[in-house]
């Protein structure tokens, strides 16, 4: 009898409930604040510094800025909603409890980050670098991504709902429940790291002849 099929395990991404929160101060948002119970609401900046800072239980609810600087940031029980930023450095961040609405980002430096229920929906992102980063219960809805650079990642149930990635490189990463039936890719690298995958069978017809390449299989009809 043949085995039977295992479904992969989804993503666990509790939706983020905040209360309760105080109007946060603009000037605090400095490198190493530490801002806890807050609420920013349509912030327009050149540049927003938030630099080795930790964020706890808060909420930003509109930003426009040219730039971010976001490295070693530690979020936990943060929604970001309406963000509009070309370039975000962000990376070794530390991320747990973190929803991101209908954001527009350019490029985003994000790698050797670490993410723990992590939510992304209705999002337009360009390159998104998580070289390295370790990934668990990851979960993006309905978002379109250029690049998504997993390259040497470490990612557990990590889930695609109704999302386009043109370009997914996988190359020596290492995953486990990680669901891709739900995106649409236009281009994948680092198909000998698929190993704990989960496609479809139109996905795999299309990968076909990649896979063959990998494989040394010349294919002659």
């Amino acid at each position: 009898m043949p085995a039977a099929r295992r479904s992969p395990a989804a993503p666990v991404v509790d939706p983020v409930v905040l209360s309760d929160l105080e109007r946060g101060d603009p000037a605090a948002l400095v490198s190493r604040a530490v801002l806890e119970g807050v609420e920013h609401v349509d912030l327009d900046v050149d540049r927003l510094e938030l630099r080795d800072a930790r964020v706890y239980g808060s909420r930003l609810d509109g930003l426009r800025a040219r730039e971010a600087d976001l490295r070693h940031l530690t979020l936990t029980e943060v929604v970001m909603e309406r963000v509009d930023v070309p370039v975000v450095q962000g990376i070794r961040g530390r991320w747990r409890d973190v929803e991101l609405r209908d954001a527009r980002v350019g490029s985003a430096e994000l790698y050797e980050s670490t993410w723990q229920s992590v939510r992304f929906v209705g999002c337009k992102l360009g390159y998104v670098n998580l070289r390295g980063a370790r990934l668990q219960d990851v979960l993006f809805t309905d978002c379109t991504v250029d690049e998504l650079d997993l390259v040497q990642a470490e990612a557990t149930r990590v889930a695609f709902e109704d999302t386009r990635v043109r370009r997914l490189d996988l190359q020596a990463a290492t995953l486990s429940h990680v669901d891709l039936r739900g995106a649409l890719l236009t281009e994948l690298v680092g198909t000998d790291a698929l190993r704990g995958t989960t496609i479809t069978g139109r996905q795999l017809a299309e990968l076909a002849p990649t896979l063959a390449a990998n494989l040394g299989i010349t294919v002659v009809d």
